[in-house]
């Protein structure tokens, strides 16, 4: 199946958690940012992108637990792309979704972190990658 097929299918299939976030960041609704969902980056699919931020946002469920590796080289490979990404599991979004929210708009508004080659891999904020 296509990156974009597969997609869109998941957006069909999107989880309660998924859905109650959707319904907070869609439409401009978080200060002015426009968010997309299910947004296929690179080769990967990431549940809600804020380009103009270079802000990946991942909701995730008990099946990650097992993949915090795969996790972990799939947000290395977004910061070297300019990306930070954040993570919530599903019951921090269900059960706390004004906290949720409320960490997303102080991503939204600090600025960028520069590059530094301290940074491991994996870690919650990414560097924003420059261009000359």
């Amino acid at each position: 199946m296509k990156l974009v097929e597969r997609a869109r299918k998941l957006r069909k299939e999107s989880t309660d958690a998924e859905k109650r976030l959707w319904l907070h960041l869609r439409a401009h609704r978080h200060v002015g940012h426009k968010f997309k969902r299910q947004q296929p980056i690179g080769h990967y699919i990431v549940d809600f992108a804020c380009f103009d931020a270079r802000l990946v946002i991942e909701i995730d469920g008990g099946q990650h637990a097992d993949a915090a590796r795969s996790d972990s080289i799939r947000d290395a490979w977004l910061a070297r792309e300019g990306f930070r990404v954040l993570r919530f599991w599903n019951n921090e979004v269900l059960e706390n979704t004004e906290g949720v929210m409320q960490e997303i708009l102080l991503s939204l508004q600090a600025p960028s972190p520069q590059p530094s080659p301290t940074r491991g891999e994996g870690e919650r904020s990414a560097p924003r990658k420059t261009r000359s």
